[in-house]
């Protein structure tokens, strides 16, 4: 008799078949997905190699490479192409150290990413809606989800603070070179004896370029995309450039300390206050306070009162607090009025002020006579998670994007995707 397969057996033999096509279909599924997450990356990049603008104050790029990163679950993965992809558009696209209009954009951009990035990133990842995805609606970033980022997401984090404090001091830079430019104009022309009513026109010319930059910034809403105790960039740009510094070396320089100078430095500075004020202390800040070194040295210049009546003591406390005593020693021991004829301090102040130098000299206290130039950056990743214009990554129009690119359709939010 022919011997029969055992029950077990046979159930066996079909279950393994059944699993073999099980791993086959998955297989090819995972294949396809592949192939989708790969058209959709092809298109993300070609997207955000365009300006994208902005929408309600958000930089439509960030929100963009956020909502995508966060759908294909990309922070979560410990391999991955997607993030080197984002980079080296980024990359690319500042590759124009002098395009101060594509610099402001990504700088912008860059921040926002950041922020989203530095809510959404934690050490053990906490349960939270996945918004339509899973069936909620992503309201704030409070309420976003958290995630355990794997290294090629916090390694694409800290390529963005290296983008974004890069980008920052391309703009100072560039503004710092145009100030400068003008600056050392002003001065050119001082040395060939050219009136000064015609001089008036290169401190407008700094105005005129500072405007610039401000309007830049608010184009860019970096301001809003960059907070940390009301720190402002157009202000922060301004004290960084070395405006200060170069104007005191028109101010100081061996043949330039003299009344009519000082004159001369006192209408540029008024032409700079009258631009904070307009500016208001929303976008100037502190930038006319940071100018009181080179205020103080044109104000000192200008005292018509008899100099030889000035005490050390009321020159270092009531005229000139700010300036260190190498920077007043300079200034009285060079001064000369062109005008009244009028003299500088005693010879009581000078002996006072060399004896200060030289115990300065002798206790290491560092006295510089030009102003250094701050390369710090001012803010830090911490300023932008700390924003209280925290936004919703959501509240920004999409459909265009979505409309012409239908890949995209998972951004849709709850109410976006009931109305079409």
């Amino acid at each position: 008799m022919p011997t029969q397969e055992a029950p077990v057996d046979k159930v066996t033999s079909v279950l393994v078949k059944d699993t073999e096509k099980i791993f086959s279909l998955t297989s090819e599924v995972e294949a396809l997905q592949l192939g989708v997450t790969q058209e959709n990356q092809e298109l993300l990049v070609t997207c955000i190699s365009q300006n994208l603008g902005f929408a309600g104050g958000n930089p439509v790029a960030a929100s963009l490479i956020y909502k995508c990163l966060l759908h294909w679950r990309s922070f979560e993965l410990e391999e991955t192409n997607i993030f080197d992809r984002i980079i080296q558009t980024i990359a690319s696209d500042i590759e124009v150290p002098d395009n101060n209009q594509v610099l402001a954009y990504w700088l912008s951009n860059s921040a926002m990413l950041l922020k989203l990035l530095q809510h959404t990133f934690t050490s053990a990842a906490i349960p939270a809606s996945r918004g339509c995805m899973g069936g909620g609606v992503v309201s704030s970033l409070d309420r976003q989800m958290q995630v355990e980022a794997k290294y090629p997401a916090t390694l694409f984090k800290q390529q963005l603070i290296g983008f974004l404090e890069k980008m920052y001091v391309m703009i100072r830079d560039n503004l710092k070179i145009e100030v400068f430019s003008l600056l050392r104009l002003s001065k050119q022309a001082q040395e060939n004896n050219v009136p000064q009513q015609d001089l008036i026109g290169h401190w407008e010319s700094i105005v005129e370029r500072l405007s610039s930059y401000l309007n830049l910034m608010k184009a860019n809403n970096v301001n809003s995309t960059i907070p940390g105790q009301q720190i402002n960039h157009t202000n922060i740009l301004l004290h960084q450039s070395s405006a200060p510094k170069q104007a005191c070396i028109i101010l100081l320089s061996d043949d330039c300390c003299y009344f009519v100078n000082g004159e001369y430095v006192e209408t540029g500075l008024a032409k700079l206050k009258n631009w904070c004020i307009e500016a208001t202390d929303e976008n100037a800040g502190s930038a006319w306070d940071e100018l009181s070194h080179i205020r103080q040295a044109a104000g000192f210049l200008q005292a018509i009162i008899q100099k030889q009546e000035m005490t050390l003591d009321k020159i270092t406390r009531e005229l000139c607090p700010v300036l260190s005593i190498r920077q007043l020693y300079r200034i009285s021991a060079m001064y000369f009025d062109d005008i009244y004829d009028m003299s500088s301090v005693s010879s009581d102040v000078i002996s006072s002020m060399m004896i200060r130098l030289i115990d300065d000299l002798t206790d290491g206290v560092r006295s510089d006579f030009l102003l250094e130039d701050d390369l710090s950056i001012p803010f830090t990743v911490e300023d932008l998670s700390k924003s209280t214009e925290q936004g919703d990554v959501n509240d920004i129009d999409t459909l265009a994007l979505i409309h012409e690119n239908p890949s995209f359709s998972f951004l849709l939010t709850c109410g976006e995707g009931s109305s079409s």
